[in-house]
């Protein structure tokens, strides 16, 4: 065994006996082993406690990509809803969650990103940066985060490298989330040599979620709920959840990973409706929302298995917006043609800022 293998295996260990330790639906806290904290020292990416930099988007284009509705001091906790890759808040949240977080009279802000959502995710991080704060400051209160697909992990980004954050943000809720990446994305290959930035960063493998998930991926004082769904088409590996690309498994948050179909076996619905019309996503949902901690499969009532569409969706006109959505490019196919929004197409992931860095550039 040589010295590397020496430094390796007590850090392999730990994480396979983390990754084992979480039975489906299971809410867990890891704490790093003394071979996980040495890996650590010697990793090239920022500490976990280094302040984040100063924001170069223009203030006046992060307050106008923010919208919100209610009264912000009053009510159940705010939700601060961003949206999944190639589309804006308007398209996959107006008629659904919205509607729902409006009739409970919960206060809610939506954070519409650059071009369609398809932009360097890095520099989508900083509208979620702004987004927090501004909440935050207004609320006078800790926020959840939900998101769906891209928008159920890039929120990830501003906690990890925006440490005051953490103390604003108490529920993370990711719908599909693509933390670990995707081996549905082809950008590279013969058949799409180039891609929009945000589809080359949710690349499975790719160097962006490399440093997303360094050093740790949640963080104390957050509860994590991360719902996803066997029969995502987009965003897979998803199929197990020892095999989910969804899945958190490590860093001080409380967290809870939970396929859908673990609440009901015979739940169809897939990547795009996850995270719009499915009830039991929303009823898990809902069970983070209303209580301490994750949400917990346990608690939610069996009866929402019976359910076609969760509350705020209006039967008569979803499938009007799912025909819709279903259309958008990078939403729901990893093939088609992305200058209808006008998204700029790259050869190459966009390189990581210095700021990722232990020692910069």
């Amino acid at each position: 065994m040589t010295r590397r293998d020496r430094t390796l295996v007590p850090l392999l260990t730990a994480l396979l006996a983390g990754v084992l330790a979480l039975a489906p639906g299971a809410t867990a806290t890891a704490s790093p082993t003394p071979g996980a904290q040495l890996a650590l020292a010697r990793s090239p990416y920022a500490p976990l406690d280094r302040p984040g930099p100063e924001l170069h988007v223009p203030h006046r284009a992060l307050v106008r990509a923010l919208s919100c509705h209610g009264r912000p001091h009053h009510g159940p906790e705010p939700v601060l809803l961003n949206p999944a890759t190639g589309v804006t808040p308007k398209q996959n949240y107006s008629w659904n969650y919205e509607r729902a977080f409006t009739a409970q009279h919960r206060y809610w802000c939506a954070v519409t990103m650059p071009q369609h959502t398809l932009e360097d995710i890095q520099r989508s991080g900083e509208f979620l940066v702004f987004a927090i704060r501004w909440m935050h400051h207004h609320t006078a209160r800790r926020i959840a985060v939900l998101g769906h697909s891209q928008g159920g992990m890039s929120m990830r980004w501003a906690l990890r490298f925006w440490p005051d954050t953490r103390r604003m943000v108490t529920d993370v809720i990711g719908m599909a989330g693509s933390n670990h990446g995707t081996t549905a994305l082809l950008c590279g290959e013969p058949v799409q040599p180039a891609c929009p930035p945000a589809d080359w960063q949710q690349r499975a493998g790719a160097h962006f979620i490399q440093a997303l998930n360094s050093r740790a991926e949640t963080f104390r004082g957050i509860s994590y709920t991360e719902i996803y769904t066997h029969t995502d088409e987009v965003v897979r590996p998803n199929s197990s959840p020892a095999n989910s690309s969804s899945s958190l498994h490590t860093g001080r948050g409380r967290i809870t990973n939970v396929a859908t179909q673990q609440v009901c076996p015979t739940d169809v619905y897939e990547h795009l409706t996850v995270g719009t019309v499915d009830p039991v996503t929303y009823a898990l949902v809902m069970d983070a929302l209303t209580h301490r901690g994750p949400a917990k499969p346990a608690r939610v009532p069996r009866t929402v298995c019976a359910r076609l569409y969760q509350p705020g969706v209006d039967p008569t006109n979803a499938q009007t917006y799912l025909q819709s959505l279903a259309a958008v490019p990078g939403l729901l196919t990893v093939s088609t043609p992305l200058d209808l929004v006008g998204a700029p197409e790259v050869r190459a992931e966009p390189r990581l800022r210095c700021y990722v860095f232990r020692h910069g550039c």
